[in-house]
């Protein structure tokens, strides 16, 4: 098992992959050890691998059955496992549509908002990534993914994996009406989806995402006290990180509430706190997300 300073240092690769998101690099066929049974790609997004003495469980699928397929790769280097399942932290396209790359008997699972949001939402996610890059043309072409075998409402299902159990998690809308984040116990590891990153600005898409459930659900995993997370995106961390998060969220939510009071309009507030934002926090990334994420503010007071 990696102690945390070593964690962090092996997943420096990550800190580059959240620089060049926007040409989505194809996930590589290695892994780092988290803890005793959870393991990781750091990659374009970041994938959970979580092995029992029964069964393994995978977390997202990559943008496209390429990346599936090299999930798959490093699962049987981890795995001799016969039963696998597969779960997905929310509907987005580098999450889900990877699906096509795993095995066909591998037992899908989804909480009922996300799957709705999977049928509703993802075939025009799929052609939005399609345009970024004739790579994701390739990537995504012809993509569709089968319904779940199983869907989870009222919150948690539980996954005795043999040894160690997966908590698959959904305490409400967040990045997404569907997220998901599941905690390993015994390890205290959390696979986080995009609730829970290291100074990357969160995406809260207009019909999509809540600034107000996202901190609900950041005091909702609070008491779960992780040793350590899996973020979707950038680098791997501890449970500081959770504080973190919601330090960032309440601070960029003030400013704006305090403009909107001010009478600014949310396109000005938006532009203001942007250059604040690069001022104040110098070292998180997404900088461009302040917009969007000041405009749901508004929306929602």
């Amino acid at each position: 098992m990696l102690r945390i300073s070593a964690l962090w240092a092996v997943s420096l690769l990550g800190a580059a992959i959240v620089a060049a998101q926007n040409s989505m690099p194809l996930l590589e066929e290695t892994s780092t050890r988290v803890s005793e049974h959870v393991w990781a790609i750091v990659g374009f997004p970041n994938i959970g691998i979580v092995e029992g003495s029964r069964a393994t469980l995978v977390v997202d699928t990559g943008l496209g059955p390429r990346n599936g397929a090299t999930i798959m790769r490093v699962v049987k280097k981890i795995s001799t496992n016969q039963k696998l399942f597969l779960t997905t932290t929310h509907f987005h396209a580098e999450h889900t549509a990877g699906e096509a790359g795993f095995p066909t008997n591998t037992i899908i699972i989804r909480p009922t908002m996300q799957e709705q949001e999977v049928e509703k939402s993802l075939p025009g996610k799929i052609a939005q990534f399609s345009t970024y890059s004739d790579q994701n043309r390739e990537l995504l072409a012809g993509v569709k993914v089968r319904a779940p075998d199983m869907v989870f409402g009222g919150g948690e299902l539980k996954l005795d994996l043999g040894g160690v159990t997966a908590r698959l998690l959904w305490l409400g809308t967040a990045h997404t009406q569907g997220d998901e984040l599941i905690f390993v116990e015994p390890d205290s590891t959390l696979i986080a989806g995009d609730i829970v990153q290291d100074k990357i600005v969160p995406r809260v898409n207009r019909g999509e995402g809540s600034v107000r459930g996202w901190l609900s659900v950041l005091d909702k995993i609070e008491s779960l006290k992780p040793r350590y997370i899996v973020p979707d995106h950038g680098v791997l961390g501890d449970g500081s990180l959770i504080a973190k998060e919601r330090a960032f969220i309440n601070d960029l939510q003030s400013l704006a509430l305090a403009l909107k009071h001010d009478g600014l309009s949310a396109n000005d507030a938006g532009k203001q706190l942007t250059a604040e934002v690069k001022a104040k926090y110098p070292d998180w990334s997404s900088v461009e997300l302040v917009a969007s994420f000041v405009d749901r503010v508004y929306e929602e007071n």
